[in-house]
Parts: structure tokens; sequence; C-alpha cells
């Protein structure tokens, strides 16, 4: 008697787009393909949509134009509202440790970026994608999976150890998932201390936090890196949904209490 055959592998798509100051890559698996890369298009398009409303680099950005009181939240594309309600959800939710403000200005970056790569990948499931893996700038959206009995994985660098990783997050059993890091590995102390307006300086290098959806994860791997170990991980533990991996500057690694269920 022969051996059953192995489902064939969907149809996989991959692109690259530099657009927000960073790199995206998509690897979409299944769907009908004329249909997976016109949707695509759309979902890229998207992103460079963003860049343009949100850029705090831009002068002809609505978000720059609305801080200079040139346009009213009313006046401006129908997501700059949806932003704010974000941006203010995630400062309620962290105690303030996640602020869209920074020198007295609006600036929604630090959840901009995660909220417009999860768009991104749903808009593609929504396409007919069985499979989708957003990477946008290190922080990743997944859903479904890439193939017959196979998860997603996703590495996470250790920030001490150059080359090296300090765990692997599977998204088994999982319909959506992302991971999203912060720390000064890569670029420095970038994070902001809400309550000084100056730079984060605490006892971490690295937060990487993973929940369903990177819109959420990517906030509050930075609100729990302005906090610290002890303070990060306490709160980080109290939010449903959501495991993190921490590590200090003493390489020191600390986890929620679910997390090993999401290595692999």
């Amino acid at each position: 008697m022969a051996e059953p055959s192995e489902p064939p592998a969907p149809a996989q798509l991959r692109h690259v787009e530099e657009v927000m100051g960073t790199v995206f890559s998509f690897d979409v698996r299944g769907g009908e393909p004329a249909a997976m890369r016109a949707a695509l298009d759309e979902a890229v398009a998207g992103l460079h949509r963003v860049n343009e409303v949100f850029s705090t680099y831009r002068d002809d950005s609505q978000i720059s134009r609305l801080a200079r009181g040139e346009l009213t939240i009313e006046e401006c594309d129908p997501e700059v509202a949806q932003i704010l309600q974000l941006c203010s959800e995630a400062e309620r939710l962290s105690d303030g440790w996640f602020s869209a403000t920074f020198q007295g200005t609006f600036d929604p970056t630090g959840i901009v970026k995660g909220w417009a790569t999860e768009r991104a990948a749903l808009h593609l499931v929504a396409a007919g994608a069985t499979g989708v893996n957003v990477n946008g700038g290190g922080d990743v959206q997944l859903c479904g999976v890439p193939g017959p009995q196979r998860p997603w994985r996703v590495g996470v660098s250790d920030p001490l150890r150059p080359g090296a990783l300090a765990a692997v997050v599977s998204a088994a059993g999982t319909a959506q998932l992302a991971v999203a890091t912060s720390g000064t590995a890569e670029r420095g102390t970038h994070i902001v201390d809400p309550r000084t307006g100056k730079s984060a300086i605490t006892d971490l290098v690295a937060v990487t936090v993973v929940a369903p959806k990177l819109t959420w994860a990517d906030a509050w791997a930075t609100a729990a890196f302005a906090m610290g170990a002890r303070d990060g991980l306490s709160w980080l533990e109290s939010l449903p949904d959501t495991e993190a991996l921490l590590i200090t500057a003493g390489d020191e690694v600390r986890c929620t209490g679910g997390l090993a269920d999401r290595l692999g």
C-alpha cells in the first residue's frame, strides 16, 4: 500500500519594501495568485499612505499639519482619529508609561508602525491568504500557517551577543500572533521616559512582547522598557494574552509565567 502523500505546499509570495524609515518584508502563503499579488500591492500602498499621513519628519504630513494647527482632526483621514484613540488607550492601560506626546507635540510613532504592520497582514488574510508573515523593522505580525502542520517561528535576537538568538517564538496553535522588541541594541537610547521627557535609563537592554496584535505588542514593549525590569515584568504579567522576555544589562533573563508555552 502506498503511503499517503503530504499535502502540497501553498503558493508563496515574497516582497521587501522600504518605507516609514525602515524595511518591511512580506511572506504570503496560499490564496489565488493574482488576488494575492493585487492584495500585496494594496498593502504596500497602504504603508506608503500611512507614511504620508503620520510621518513626523515630513512637513506636509497630516500629523505635522495637525500639530501646527493647519488641520483639524475632522479634516484629517479617519485613521488619524483612530490612532489618537489607540494612543489614549495605550497611555491609560500603561498608567502613562506609554505616551504619544514628545516635547509637547503629539507623536504617534510608538504605535503607528505596529498598527500599520498588523493592518497590512490582515488585509492579505482578508484577500484569501492562508499564511502571512509581515516584518516591519524587526517587529512581526503572523497570521495562519506557512504550510500544512507547520507553524510560523520567529527568532528573538540576543541583544548582548550579536548574531545569536535569545529565544525562538512559535505561533503553533494560534490564528494570529505578534512579536515586538524594544531595546537599545540597534537604535541606542531612543525610548523616552514619559515622566522626564528624556531617554529612559533602566536596567534593561531589551523587552520582547508576544501578543495576538502587533499594535499592542509594540506599545507594551516600549512601555515596559521604560518601566524597568521589575515593574515592567509585573505589569506585563497583568495583561491578558500577553507574554514577554526581558533581558537586563547584567545578562539576566526574566520571563512572564506563560512564555514557555510560546517557545519552540
